[in-house]
């Protein structure tokens, strides 16, 4: 018994070894390998990287998409178990036929088991593993489950069983192993289903999942999935090509394309396959007696042949098939071809060198000839006269070609619709006429020239023309009912064109520099693009569906463009329209009730624009900064930027949605008429000529502006400012580098204002702000930029002192602000001292309010620049419990800073040459600039001890500092995440 189980198991090992040398000409993963690997990891039991180790066995076992070391592992191990004394062996029988020459798993009544052993581990250790479905640890508890290990897919019979003078006692122990295996949950996928997936699968794929179980291997050998052998650059031998044919006899297609040695290849396939419907080969020599056996291939209806040499390169080759359908002899060498296919349809010998070729194909509709450069005109005005039934011609690049033949083709073949003699450089058409045609292509025709075009117009069915590089061509005048789509690229000496069509949809027009007029009628076309047509002049169109034109770097445009865009123009339905460096345009009037969106950018010979466009939303004047009238009346716009306009004189706008509206820059705008009820917010900066006149009338026509910017506007005066009670909703006001003198006028209009800006106002008077923190004026203001101004010293701490409402304020570069020291004298520090108890300073929270001094509600302080500020205390007294932003940058004198404020965030002192002294009580400091600061290590030390959240810590650049300290400043501080400092120390 022992016997026949080693040779059965030798037959079995010398047909898998056989089966893993065939496919491994389908290493190439396919497109859909990722699907075929989900389902063999579900099926193998691989974990998510795909390598298990079977320590229980002592080989690693490598799953790998693209290797077969699992077949290899297996094969391998049969081998390996002959070996020397006390070595294991795993006998794993796993057929790898696919079912293709070996009887189906189904039909097989049982397998192997292998007995006689001497004891019960090694006859356990022979059996087949189970494949447990949809389990992911098959390799980790490998280990546990060898020794319940039972065939799969089998039915036992008493036959099979062990025989019990072997194993002896322990045969119960099998029974138990029997029962254990029955046990388990089998894969529930029915055949059905199975097919209905693998349907998706390659063959590649197919030979994946195949791996994963028995059912899956039957199911991926099923003949459905290989009608199509497909070999395309794969090494097959001749012996495997019979092996596939023998299986798979009721192929219809095969594939040998890149095979080596296709001549017997292919007559083996040609001679086992007798449904054989569909051959494609390539790439080497094919003998005389191929097409000789091609006869005896009943069902061959399409015959693909590429990049071959036919015969032995003296001879005529003949094709002769009573069924061929389809035939394609594509970039061969052939010295002759004679082809008679009564039923041949479909017929292609582009790009083959042969110098003649007959045809008989009464049948033939589509014949491709495209660059067979040997043959003469003859020749092709003998092959396609001989088929009357031709629908479709393709001769380009056949430079042989003359008006003769094309006329002989003309009058045989009454049906030819589509014809392609591009790069002919005989042909005129002149005297040709095709009724017919529907579609024409005569790319880089030389003789194609403007008498070209009668016969051209003839063909009434036409429905497409291309005139790529036609050199010669002047003009093109057509009145075709059917065409659609027409090309004309790079037609150098082109001028003009006319065309009238109602159902054009497609123009490419492109690369003509001597083209001058355009003339298009239309009723489908809906998007034309005619960019860089440097000498175009005249435009006409009616097309009443046109939606988008581009008319990029027109260059000879004249204004008499805007004629063919407005309304009655010829395009009702424009929504978009392109005239970006059409630098010939001086003044550009629209009106129209379509127009969407409007580009003029580049356009900087625009001196005057009018747009009448009550739906136009978007506009676009970059770079026509030569602009100096303008008018949008009326215009759907929302938003509109006049600021690359420096040279705008007088402005009306008429926009009843627009909400934002920017004159930055606009220096010499005195006449503006804006209307837009609307109007959020307007910035006028720059515009030193607008007056108080304007002024007055913008707040009356536009009462919902809520910021408004006048900052160096010079000649808006009281007058000016008291209009501002027409707006009720300011909450912005920008006045910065006016020559202001009485702030009177915006303390009495602007009740709700928030946020006053007066950078650079120098003529205001030191009393100017004593309404904000005498008299209460502006209750609601939170943010105060007072910088570079000549306000005293005392006018600004009564400020801050006063108007403790402020969150925001500024004070950059003002030269007359000297210490911001809010400290109290000791006698008053000692009242509030007996008032509140003994005070801790790092418990804020235990100071309570006093009625008599309010807590400040000041959130960002700004002092930069300030060169006279040479000491800034903020005790707890102070009571900025808000601040959390101040920023002495810059204050080149500053040389002491005490500040104690419990929620300050963020300290800049960098530039402070001068800093000496440093003493911090901000218990929340999260980042403390000091570059460039003369302070020394000990004083930064002591500063951040008590700044218990500090993160980043800037001191580059400072003489006292070295950068070889660090460590220290993280003891000091150990919350530091960031410390900036220089490469070297100094």
């Amino acid at each position: 018994m022992r016997k026949d189980i080693w040779g059965t198991e030798a037959e079995e090992m010398e047909t898998d070894d056989a089966e893993l040398g065939f496919w491994s000409t389908f290493h190439n993963v396919g497109g859909r390998g990722a699907q075929a690997e989900r389902l063999r990891l579900q099926g193998s039991g691989e974990g998510p990287n795909g390598n298990e180790r079977n320590e229980g066995l002592g080989v690693d076992v490598d799953f790998n998409d693209n290797s077969d070391n699992f077949l290899q592992w297996i094969i391998g191990s049969r081998h390996s178990g002959s070996g020397g004394s006390g070595s294991q062996r795993v006998n794993v029988d796993v057929n790898l036929n696919l079912g293709l020459g070996g009887e189906p798993s189904c039909s097989s009544s049982s397998s192997m088991i292998a007995t006689g052993r001497e004891n019960c581990d090694r006859d356990v250790q022979n059996k087949r593993p189970k494949v447990h479905s949809f389990s992911l640890d098959w390799g980790t508890n490998f280990e546990n489950k060898i020794h319940d290990l039972a065939p799969v897919h089998e039915e036992v019979g008493d036959e099979d069983l062990p025989d019990s003078s072997i194993v002896g006692g322990n045969a119960s122990n099998y029974d138990d192993t029997l029962k254990i295996a029955d046990s388990e949950v089998r894969m529930d996928l029915t055949d059905d289903l199975l097919h209905m997936v693998f349907t998706f699968l390659d063959h590649v794929d197919l030979c994946r999942a195949a791996r994963v179980c028995r059912q899956w291997r039957d199911a991926s050998s099923h003949e459905d999935f290989w009608r199509y052998l497909n070999f395309e650059n794969r090494f097959i031998s001749v012996q495997q090509l019979d092996d596939m044919c023998r299986r798979y006899p009721n192929a219809t297609a095969v594939n040998i394309y890149g095979a080596p040695a296709i001549h017997p290849l292919v007559m083996k396939a040609i001679s086992s396959l007798r449904n054989l419907e569909v051959l494609t080969l390539g790439k080497g020599q094919l003998g005389e007696t191929f097409f000789q056996a091609l006869t005896d291939c009943h069902m061959l209806k399409s015959l693909t042949v590429n990049d071959a040499t036919l015969g032995n390169g003296i001879q005529e080759i003949p094709i002769y098939h009573d069924r061929l359908h389809d035939l394609q002899i594509v970039k061969c060498r052939v010295l002759r071809i004679s082809i008679r296919c009564p039923q041949l349809e479909t017929l292609s010998l582009k790009r083959s060198s042969m110098p003649h070729a007959v045809l008989n194909c009464p049948l033939l509709r589509e014949l491709d000839i495209a660059s067979c450069h040997k043959l003469s005109d003859a020749a092709i005005r003998s092959a396609a006269t001989s088929c009357p039934l031709l629908e479709s011609l393709d001769m380009s690049n056949c430079s042989c070609v003359s008006d003769e033949t094309l006329r002989e083709i003309a009058m045989t073949c009454g049906n030819l619709h589509i014809l392609d003699a591009s790069y002919c450089p005989n042909i005129s058409l002149e005297t040709v006429r095709l009724p017919m045609l529907t579609v024409l292509k005569l790319h880089s025709c030389e003789g194609i020239t403007s008498a070209s075009m009668a016969a051209i117009a003839s063909s009434y069915m036409l429905e497409v023309l291309e005139l790529d590089n036609c050199s010669l061509l002047t003009s093109v005048s057509l009145d075709l009912p059917r065409l659609k789509n027409i090309r004309l690229v790079h037609c150098r000496k082109f001028i003009d064109l006319n065309l009238r069509s109602n159902v054009l949809s497609s123009i490419t027009v492109s690369n003509c520099a001597s083209l001058q007029r355009i003339s298009i009628a239309s009723n489908a076309l809906k998007k034309l693009v005619l960019q860089k047509q440097e000498s175009l002049t005249t435009l006409a169109l009616q097309c009443q569906s046109l939606q988008e034109v581009d008319l990029t770097e027109c260059e000879s445009l004249t204004n008499s463009i805007c004629e063919v865009f407005c309304t009655g123009g010829g395009c009702p339905l424009l929504r978009s329209l392109v005239l970006d460096s059409c630098e010939s345009l001086t003044a550009v009037s629209f009106c129209s009730t379509s127009l969407v969106s409007l580009s003029l950018g580049g356009c900087r010979a625009i001196t005057s624009l009018e747009l009448r466009c009550p739906y136009l939303e978007h506009v676009s004047l970059d770079g026509c900064d030569h602009l100096e009238r303008a008018s949008f009346s009326p215009v759907g716009l929302r938003s509109l930027n006049l600021g690359i306009c420096p040279k705008l004189n007088v402005l009306h706008v008429e926009a009843p949605l627009m909400v934002s509206l920017e004159l930055k820059g606009c220096g010499v705008l005195s006449e503006a008429l804006i209307y837009c009820p609307l109007l959020t917010s307007l910035d006028a900066s720059f515009c030193s000529q607008l007056k108080d006149d304007c002024l007055s009338a913008t707040t009356s026509s536009c009462p919902l502006i809520e910021s408004l910017v006048l900052m160096s506007c010079p000649s808006v005066g009281p007058d000016g400012l008291s209009s501002l009670r027409c707006l009720p909703n300011l909450t912005c006001l920008d006045l910065s580098y006016t020559f202001l003198v009485n702030l009177q006028p915006v303390f009495d209009s602007c009740l709700y204002l928030k946020v006053l800006k007066l950078q650079a106002c120098k003529y205001l008077s030191d009393t100017s702000l004593e309404p904000l923190y005498k008299g209460g004026a502006l209750p609601a203001l939170c943010e105060l930029d007072l910088s570079y101004g000549t306000l005293c010293q005392s006018a600004i701490e009564e400020l801050l002192a006063g108007c403790m409402h402020l969150t925001h304020v500024s004070l950059n570069g003002c030269v007359n602000m000297h210490d911001l020291d809010w400290g109290f004298h000791l006698d008053r520090l000692s009242e509030i001292s007996t008032f509140y108890g003994s005070f801790d300073s790092t418990s804020l929270e235990n100071v309570l309010p006093s009625k008599d001094q309010p807590s400040r509600l000041l959130q960002n302080l700004n002092c930069v620049g300030c060169p006279n500020i040479k000491k800034v205390v903020i005790p707890p007294t102070a009571r900025c419990f808000h601040l959390s932003s101040l920023n002495l940058s810059l204050s080149s004198n500053l040389k002491e800073v005490d500040i104690s404020c419990c929620n300050l965030f963020f300290l800049n002192l960098s530039n402070c040459y001068s800093l000496e002294i440093l003493k911090l009580d901000c218990p929340r400091l999260t980042s403390l600039f000091l570059q460039s600061c003369n302070i020394d290590e000990e004083a930064v030390e002591t500063a951040i001890t008590q700044c218990n959240m500090l993160e980043t810590l800037d001191v580059r650049f400072c003489p006292k500092i070295s950068p070889l300290s660090m460590s220290s400043l993280r003891l000091a501080c150990p919350s530091l995440k960031r410390i900036f400092s220089s490469l070297a120390p100094p």
